[in-house]
């Protein structure tokens, strides 16, 4: 039998704490513990030499469910959609307008919080409605 593994999420970014603390507001995530001796992630950040300062950020589930979240400082910008995204479920069990009233009124909370819209698929013979939208480092995720 296979070994069930745990798995954490990370993005790439330019603003580690930025993302994640957009991240924290979608999912009701919170920031764990600083490490044993730091009152604060800022207190431990500083021991760090001055170029990996502020280059990583984390984020829990604090039900211990979800996966964490890892957000990285790397040097290149976004030039592609991504291959990966986060699905967040916010439709789960609606349909039609309900469904879509659902997902829009949860777009419209994220777009204050610095997300984007990109479009809204509406249900097919297959597939439920879906609101693609953009982080805001312009990382793709639907609202499902």
């Amino acid at each position: 039998m296979a070994t069930v593994r745990q798995v954490q999420v990370t993005f790439d970014c330019a603003q580690p704490e930025r993302v994640a603390r957009f991240w924290c507001e979608v999912l009701g995530y919170v920031v764990p513990p600083p490490p044993p001796g730091f009152a604060s992630w800022e207190e431990f950040d500083h021991t760090l030499p001055e170029q990996d300062q502020g280059s990583a950020y984390a984020i829990v589930d604090p039900s211990g469910v979800g996966p964490r979240l890892f957000f990285q400082r790397v040097p290149e910008g976004k030039v592609v959609k991504n291959r990966v995204h986060l699905d967040v479920r916010v439709g789960t069990g609606l349909r039609g307008d309900e469904r879509v009233a659902a997902l829009e009124a949860e777009c419209a909370r994220l777009l204050e919080l610095g997300g984007t819209r990109v479009r809204l698929m509406l249900a097919d013979e297959l597939n439920e409605s879906c609101l693609v939208m953009q982080d805001v480092e312009g990382n793709e995720f639907c609202l499902d």
